[in-house]
C-alpha cells in the first residue's frame, strides 16, 4: 500500500504497489494522517467551500471527563459520513466540537475523589474551592479525545469549539431561559421527584429513565388493626419499607372487589381486608381462608386505622390515617391496598392533596436529607441512609406484630445515570418549564422532522411527547449555569436576568464570569421601597438544559451572529444513539418549540446500542470489550468504519460488537479491493513497458469500450452510483453501506477475476487498453463516493490514480486530495439494465456451479464435461450463451448447454420432512403430513417457495421446516443421476456434469502444479513483469505426477508465462526462491531462478534440421527480448524467407518486423533488429540474414544479450512436388500448439500450388502413404514428405 503518499501533478507514472496485507492498513492510514496535516485538508475544504450553500450540522456535546468509547464513536462516524457527503455534494459544511463541561458528571468525580457526602461538605470546602476542583477536570481527556476522535479519520474543528463553562455560552442559556420566563413557561412548584441521594439533587423524568435496572428489593405485607375493630386489619405490600413511618393513609380502587377474610393457617390467623384478586399475595388457594365479607373498594373509603409510627401522628386531624380511593389502585401486584407516603410518591402526594391530608404551601412531612438519611423526628432511624434502614424499620415492625410477610423481590428499579445508585422519589421544591401545556405543539414540530429510523421518531419519540411531564431544570448543586433569578425571601418579587450586560445594570457591579463563585454574593435592589435586595435562588440548570440549549448558545445568539444564525436554523441534520430520544433529542426539542414554534433540526439519525460481544453492556470493569485504538492499531480506521456503519445500529437496532467480524471485513472487502487496485497498478506497468506508452486516462473515453463486461462493470457502477444519491438524500446509510460492499465483491470477484487475460494483455493491445481504462474509471470512480465512509483507503488509492490522470482533467481546482473532489453524477447514458441482468444471470450460474463443485468436492482445478442451464425464458438463455465464455472458464467445463425443458432431463423437486422441527408440532398427524409432504409435485414445492408456506391437512408447514431438494425421475433417472448434480436459485436450474475424463483429470493436476508455481511466485514477491525461469524436478517414482509435468509442461507455461524446465538442465542463475510441496500425495521440487533461461525457445525439444530429402528453405530465427501477447508465452519463432525455395516471401528487415509483430503482438513502431547484439540496418539484405538468429527488442535503451543458433526454432516438416522444394512451419511461435492436419494438407497445397488435396507420402518412391494426425505431424518434425 506504501509508497505513494507524495503530491504529485497528475500524468506520471504510477508508483508500484506492495503486497497488501493486514498489518499494512493501520501504518498507511497514519500517513494518510501526516498529508491530511501537511495540507491542511480540513480547513482548506472549508476555505474551498466558503461561498457554497450552507449545510448546518448539530454536534451534541459529550462530557470530557471520560476516554470515548464505541457509542461515540459509532456516533461519530455516522455524523463524519453524512457531513463529508454533504461537503463532497457541494455544500459548506461547519463541524465543531462541543464539551458538556457542567453537572453531575464532573461534580460527582470530585465528590468521590475528596470524600465529598453532602452539602455541609462542600459548605465546609467553599464553593469557589469545589468549583475550582471541578474546573481543573473538566478538559482531562480532553486531548485524548482529540488524538482518538482525529484518528478515526472524523473531521470536527477542535480549536473553535465550544465548551458550556464559557461565559458567552452561559449568557445565552441566561438568555434562553428568560425568553422562556417571559412568555410564562417558567413556575417554582413542590413536586415528587427522582431524586439522586448520590449526587444530593432532582433528576427530570428522562434522566430517571436511562438507567432501569433488575435489581432485588425488600417484599414486606404490613397490617393495619381498623381503630374501631383492632382485631381487623387492612395489609398493605410495599417494596420501599423505608418510606414506612412517613405513612399518612391507605388507598384502594374505588370500583374493584375487596373482601374481608379469616386466616385458616398457622401463619396467616389473622382477619384480614384486601382486594379480592389479590389473595394470591398471601394465601396459596381457597382452602386457606374464609370469605367473611365482601366490598367494593369505594365502600371502605374513610375507614380509620391505627399508624404505625407516631412520628406524624398530629396529622390524623387533618384527615390522616384513613383509607382513600383512587383508580391508580391495579390487581396487578401486592394487596390491593396501597400505602401512601405523599412526599415519596407522584401518585401518593396526589392523592393526598385531593384529600387535603396535605397542602402546597405546608412544610414537606419529609424527614429524609440530601444525602437521603433519616432526620428528626424520625429518632429510631436518624442519620442512617434510608436504603440501609430497610431491615430494621423491618425488624422493628416485626417486634411489633405488624409484619403479616416479608421476602425479597426482583424487580427493574431506576439508577442515577451518573452514580449507579438507586433513586429515591423524594417531593422537593423545584423551577420548572411548563411541557404538558406543549404537548400538542411539541408532536405537531416533531412531525415536521424526519428521523431514520422512522420507527423511533414515530412511536419512541412521539409516545414520550404524549406523556411529557413539566420539566424540572433545577438542581441543587454548584457546578452549572446558575437560574438567573433574583427573588425577594418571600418569593413575591422575582427578576429573571437575561444577559451579562443586564445583571451589571440591575447590580452596578462588573461581571465576568457568571459560575455561582463568582455572582452568588451580587444582590438587586428591591424594586419596593425599604424590602431588602433580592438575593439569586441557590440553584443551577440541569446540564440537559444547557445541551438542549446549544445550537443557540455556540454562536452566542443573539448577542453574535444573529442573522447568520437565523439563515441556518433549524439544523440540517443531527444524530445521536437512540438512549437520546429521552435526552438530547427531547430537550432540544422543547426548547426550540418554546422558543420558535419549530423543530430545531430537519433531519436525524439515531442509532442503536453498542453492547458487548455477549449482550451485556460493555464495561471497563468487566473489561468485555476490546479497546478502540487496539482495534484500529490492527485493522485500520476504515475497517471499524465500515463495520460500525455496515451494522444494525445505522438502523436504530443494538449491535453486539465482535472484533472477529472487522477483521473479516478486512479480508472480504479492504484486501480485495486493494488487491484489484494493485493488480491493476501492475498491469499499467506491465502495458507501458510492452507499449513504450504512458497510460493516461481522460473521464470522456469511460464507456466507449464495447465488451459486455466492460460495459456491465460501467453500468453497475453508474447504477450503485444513482443509487448512493438517492439514498444518502434520505440519510439511509443502512442501506448504502451494503451497496458499496457488495460493489468491491462485483469489482473484485467478477469483473478483475473474469478479465485478467484482457488486463495482462492476452487478447491485444487495443482490447487491453480498453479494460485498463474500464478499471480505472471504476476505481477513480469509487475512490470519490467511497471517500466518505472510507476515507484513508481512497486517499491512499488517489494520491496514486491521479497520477495516471490526463492533465486539466478535474478542472482548475486544487486536486491534491480527494477529499476536494466532488462525488461524481451518475451518466445515465452508461446505465445498460439489460447487460446488468444479464451478467447477474451469469452470476448466479456461477455461483450455482462452484457450489455443486464444492458439494461434491471437485476443485475448479479439474475440468468438467458439461453445465447445463435451464430457465423457460429464452432471452435468458440467449444471455448465458453471450457470456458463454465466462461460464466455461470461471467453471471450468467443455461445454455449456442451455435448454427450456426441464422434463428432458427429468429433473423436479422433491420434498421431506424435518423431523427435528416438525415433531413436536405435528404430533398424531406426522405420518399423515409425511405422506402428503411425499406427493409433493414440482409446481406444489415451486410454489410453496414462493410464498413461503403451504397448507397441509390444517397445518401451516413453512418452506423453512422442509428439506427441499433436486431429484431425476423417468427411464434414465439412475443414469442421470449419476452424471448429473442440480441446483437452483430464484434465477436458474443447472445441472452438472461430475464425470470427468481421464484426460480431464489430468490436465486438473496439471493445474494444481500451475497453482503451486503462481503461489510461489508470490511467496517470492514477484510481480508479472519480473522475468524469471520456473524448474522443477519430480522422483520417478511418483507415476501420477511425473508423465503430467511432462506432457503438460507446454500447457503450463502457458499459464504461467514462464519457462518451466527439468531441473536438470538448471543453469547457474541465481535462485530466488524453492520449496518442496505436494501435490495429490506426490512431491514436486519447484526452484526459481532470475532470468530467462537461455534458449527458452519453445516448450518442447528442437529437432535436428536433418532434410531428408534436399534442401531446406532459406529461415531466420527470432527471438523477442520482452514480453509476448496475443495469448502466447513463448518468445521464440521461425520465419522462412523463401518458400518454396526460388520464391521470396520476405524481401526486407521492415517485412521480418511486421511478421514478428504478428507472431508477438510487441509495439511495431518500437522494434529494432539485431544480429549478435549489433543493430541491424534496415537496407540489410534479408538473404544475408539466412540461418541467423534475430533478437527484437523495442525498449530504446536495452542492448539484447548475443544468440545464435545453428537449427531453426519451430519445427517444420519439408515438402516436394510438382518440381518445387518448400517448407511447412508446424509451430509459430514456439510452442503454441502443432497445426491440425487439415491445416497441414492445405499449406502443401499452397506451398505446392496444386489444384486439388494433395496425396502425401513418406518416401521418394510414394509407396507409403502418410495418415494424418497431431501426433504424427510432431514425429515428421524435420523430415521430408513428397506429394
Amino acid at each position: 500500500m506504501g509508497g505513494c503518499l507524495h503530491l504529485h501533478t497528475m500524468s506520471e507514472r504510477l508508483v508500484p504497489v506492495p503486497e497488501v496485507d493486514k498489518i499494512s492498513f493501520s501504518g498507511e492510514e497514519e500517513k494518510v494522517i501526516e498529508l491530511w496535516k501537511k495540507l491542511d485538508v480540513f480547513h482548506s475544504c472549508l476555505k474551498q467551500s466558503k461561498d457554497r450553500p450552507r449545510f448546518t450540522f448539530f454536534d451534541g456535546p459529550p462530557f470530557a471527563t471520560g476516554l470515548p468509547h464505541y457509542g461515540h464513536i459509532l456516533a461519530g462516524t455516522i455524523k463524519d459520513v453524512v457531513t463529508r457527503w454533504a461537503h463532497q455534494t457541494g455544500h459548506h459544511v461547519e463541524r465543531r466540537f462541543g464539551w458538556d463541561t457542567h453537572g453531575l458528571p464532573v461534580e460527582y468525580e470530585i465528590d468521590k475523589t475528596h470524600g465529598i457526602n453532602g452539602p455541609e461538605d462542600v459548605a465546609k470546602m467553599g464553593i469557589k474551592k469545589y468549583n475550582e476542583l471541578c474546573r481543573s477536570i473538566v478538559t482531562r481527556y480532553a486531548d485524548e479525545w482529540e488524538v482518538i476522535i482525529s484518528r478515526l479519520g472524523r473531521w470536527i474543528d477542535f480549536k473553535n469549539d465550544y465548551k458550556t463553562l464559557y461565559p458567552w455560552y452561559m449568557e445565552t442559556i441566561w438568555w434562553v431561559f428568560s425568553q422562556l420566563y417571559q412568555k410564562g413557561l417558567v413556575y417554582r412548584g413542590f413536586k415528587v421527584m427522582p431524586f439522586s441521594t448520590a449526587c444530593s439533587t432532582p433528576l427530570s423524568n428522562f434522566e430517571a429513565g436511562q438507567n432501569y435496572k433488575d435489581t432485588q428489593d425488600p417484599s414486606v405485607v404490613v397490617n393495619f388493626p381498623l381503630l374501631d375493630e383492632p382485631s381487623v386489619v387492612l395489609v398493605a405490600w410495599t417494596t420501599t419499607p423505608w418510606t414506612l413511618p412517613s405513612n399518612l393513609g391507605l388507598c384502594v380502587n374505588p370500583e374493584m372487589d375487596y373482601v374481608k377474610v379469616q386466616g385458616k393457617t398457622k401463619e396467616r390467623n389473622g382477619t384480614y381486608i384486601m382486594m379480592e384478586a389479590r389473595l394470591c399475595q398471601l394465601f396459596k388457594d381457597e382452602t386457606e381462608y374464609d370469605v367473611l365479607k365482601k366490598y367494593k373498594g369505594k365502600d371502605l373509603e374513610g375507614i380509620r386505622y391505627q399508624p404505625l409510627f407516631d412520628y406524624f401522628k398530629q396529622k390524623a386531624n387533618d384527615g390522616a390515617f384513613k383509607v382513600l380511593c383512587d383508580g391508580y389502585v391495579s390487581s396487578d401486584a401486592g394487596t390491593g391496598v396501597v400505602h401512601q407516603a405523599p412526599y415519596f410518591g407522584e401518585d401518593d402526594f396526589r392523592v393526598c392533596l385531593g384529600y387535603g391530608i396535605v397542602t402546597r404551601d405546608e412544610k414537606p412531612i419529609c424527614p429524609v436529607d440530601d444525602a437521603g438519611r433519616f432526620v428528626l423526628p424520625v429518632t429510631d432511624f436518624k442519620g442512617i441512609h434510608v436504603k440501609d434502614a430497610d431491615p430494621d424499620i423491618i425488624k422493628l415492625l416485626r417486634s411489633q406484630g405488624r409484619v403479616v410477610q416479608a421476602d425479597r423481590v426482583n424487580h427493574s428499579y431506576p439508577f442515577c445515570w451518573r452514580s449507579d445508585t438507586p433513586l429515591i422519589y423524594r417531593a422537593v421544591p423545584s423551577w420548572f418549564i411548563r411541557v404538558e401545556q406543549m404537548q400538542e405543539k411539541l408532536l405537531a414540530t416533531n412531525e415536521k422532522t424526519y428521523w431514520v429510523p422512522s420507527f423511533v421518531k414515530d412511536k419512541r419519540f412521539a409516545n414520550w411527547l404524549s406523556d411529557a411531564r413539566d420539566w424540572a431544570v433545577s438542581r441543587n448543586r454548584y457546578w452549572g449555569t446558575p437560574i438567573p433569578l433574583w427573588v425577594s425571601e418571600d418569593f413575591t418579587e422575582i427578576v429573571c436576568v437575561g444577559s451579562i450586560s443586564e445583571l451589571e445594570k440591575l447590580s452596578g457591579e462588573k461581571v465576568t464570569d457568571l459560575h455561582r463563585d463568582n455572582i452568588d454574593h451580587i444582590t438587586i435592589p428591591s424594586a419596593k421601597p425599604g424590602n431588602p435586595p433580592l438575593k439569586r435562588i441557590s440553584e443551577v440548570f440541569d446540564c440537559w438544559f444547557e445541551s438542549g440549549s446549544m445550537p443557540y448558545a455556540q454562536v452566542h445568539y443573539p448577542f453574535e451572529n444573529k442573522r447568520e444564525f437565523e439563515d441556518c436554523f433549524p439544523a440540517d441534520f443531527i444524530a445521536e444513539g437512540i438512549d437520546q430520544t429521552r435526552g438530547w433529542f427531547y430537550t432540544l426539542l422543547v426548547i426550540s418549540t418554546a422558543l420558535f414554534g419549530k423543530p430545531p433540526f430537519k433531519n436525524l439519525i439515531a442509532n442503536g446500542l453498542i453492547l458487548a460481544e455477549d449482550g451485556q453492556k460493555m464495561s471497563k470493569r468487566k473489561k468485555n470489550y476490546p479497546d478502540p485504538i487496539e482495534v484500529v492499531n490492527k485493522y485500520g480506521a476504515d475497517a471499524l468504519r465500515l463495520y460500525l456503519t455496515n451494522s444494525p445500529s445505522v438502523r436504530g437496532e443494538n449491535l453486539r460488537f465482535k472484533e472477529a467480524d472487522v477483521f473479516n471485513l478486512l479480508k472480504e472487502v479492504f484486501i480485495p479491493w486493494l488487491n484489484a487496485y494493485r493488480f491493476f497498478v501492475q498491469q499499467v506497468e506491465r502495458y507501458q513497458k510492452d507499449e513504450g506508452k504512458l497510460f493516461q486516462f481522460e473521464e470522456t473515453e469511460m464507456g466507449k469500450s464495447v465488451n459486455v463486461m466492460d460495459r456491465w462493470i460501467v453500468s453497475f457502477t453508474q447504477t450503485l452510483l444513482s443509487f448512493v444519491h438517492r439514498e444518502m438524500s434520505a440519510y439511509h446509510l443502512y442501506t448504502v453501506t451494503p451497496r458499496l460492499v457488495k460493489f468491491v465483491d462485483n469489482l473484485t470477484n467478477w469483473y478483475v477475476r473474469f478479465n485478467r487475460k484482457r488486463l495482462k494483455g492476452d487478447t491485444g493491445k487495443e482490447d487491453c487498453l480498453r479494460a485498463l481504462e474500464t478499471l480505472y474509471a471504476v476505481l477513480f470512480c469509487m475512490v470519490r463516493v467511497m471517500a466518505p465512509f472510507t476515507p484513508f483507503i481512497t486517499e491512499t488509492m488517489y494520491q496514486n490514480l491521479k497520477r495516471a490522470l490526463k492533465p486539466g482533467s478535474l478542472g482548475k481546482g486544487d486536486t491534491s486530495s480527494v477529499h476536494y473532489l466532488m462525488v461524481p453524477q451518475p451518466v445515465e447514458k452508461l446505465i445498460c439494465p439489460e447487460i446488468e441482468a444479464c451478467v447477474n444471470i451469469l452470476q448466479s450460474v456461477v455461483e450455482l456451479g462452484r457450489y455443486l463443485r464444492d458439494k461434491v468436492n471437485i476443485p475448479v482445478k479439474y475440468p468438467l464435461p458439461e453445465v447445463v442451464v435451464i430457465h423457460k425464458d429464452r432471452k435468458i438463455l440467449e444471455d448465458v450463451l453471450r457470456l458463454e465464455s465466462y461460464i466455461k472458464e470461471e467453471l471450468n467445463v467443455k461445454t455449456v448447454t442451455t435448454s427450456t425443458d426441464k422434463e428432458k432431463y427429468g429433473v423436479a423437486l422433491r420434498a421431506d420432512m424435518n423431523f427435528k422441527v416438525l415433531g413436536s408440532r405435528l404430533k398424531g398427524d406426522m405420518k399423515k403430513v409425511q405422506q402428503k409432504v411425499g406427493e409433493l409435485t414440482d409446481d406444489e414445492i415451486q410454489q410453496m417457495l414462493n410464498s413461503g408456506s403451504i397448507n397441509i391437512l390444517g397445518h401451516t408447514i413453512d418452506s423453512c421446516d422442509l428439506n427441499v431438494k433436486y431429484s431425476f425421475s423417468g427411464e434414465k433417472a439412475v443414469e442421470l443421476a449419476s452424471r448429473y448434480e442440480a441446483h437452483s436459485d430464484d434465477t436458474v436450474l443447472i445441472l452438472l456434469d461430475t464425470t470427468p475424463s481421464q484426460e480431464m483429470l489430468d490436465e486438473g493436476l496439471a493445474r494444481e502444479v500451475v497453482n503451486r508455481v503462481q503461489k510461489l511466485r508470490k511467496k517470492a514477491k514477484l510481480v508479472p513483469t519480473d522475468e524469471v525461469t520456473v524448474w522443477y524436478h519430480v522422483d520417478e517414482k511418483d507415476i501420477e505426477l511425473a508423465p503430467i509435468v511432462a506432457t503438460y509442461s507446454e500447457y503450463i507455461e502457458n499459464l504461467t508465462k514462464t519457462p518451466f524446465k527439468p531441473i536438470s538442465e538448471k543453469d547457474r542463475s541465481s535462485v530466488l526462491i524453492e520449496e518442496v510441496t505436494n501435490i495429490k500425495e506426490n512431491c514436486i521440487k519447484l526452484v526459481i531462478t532470475q532470468g530467462i533461461c537461455p534458449g527458452w525457445s519453445s516448450t518442447v525439444s528442437v529437432v535436428e534440421a536433418t532434410v531428408t530429402g534436399g534442401e531446406s528453405c532459406p529461415w531466420v530465427n527470432i527471438i523477442l527480448d520482452g514480453t509476448p501477447r496475443y495469448g502466447t508465452n513463448s518468445c521464440s519463432a521461425t520465419l522462412l524467407l523463401e518458400n518454396p525455395i526460388g520464391k521470396p516471401v520476405i524481401t526486407s528487415c521492415q517485412q521480418i518486423l511486421e511478421e514478428a509483430h504478428g507472431i508477438f503482438g510487441f509495439p511495431l513502431e518500437h522494434g529494432r533488429l539485431y544480429v549478435e547484439r549489433k543493430l541491424i540496418d534496415s537496407k540489410t539484405p534479408v538473404a544475408s540474414l539466412a540461418g541467423r538468429t534475430i533478437v527484437i527488442t523495442y525498449d530504446r535503451n536495452k542492448v539484447p544479450v548475443a544468440t545464435s543458433a545453428i537449427k531453426p526454432y519451430s519445427r517444420f516438416v519439408n515438402v516436394e512436388g510438382s518440381g518445387k522444394k518448400g517448407c511447412v512451419v508446424l509451430e509459430n511461435p514456439c510452442g503454441d500448439g502443432i497445426m491440425s492436419a487439415k491445416a497441414f494438407t492445405s499449406v502443401v497445397q499452397k506451398i505446392l500450388g496444386l489444384d486439388s488435396k494433395p496425396a502425401i507420402f513418406t518416401d521418394l518412391e510414394k509407396k507409403k502413404p502418410l495418415h494424418l494426425n497431431g501426433s504424427s505431424l510432431a514425429k515428421l518434425s524435420g523430415s521430408t514428405v513428397y506429394v
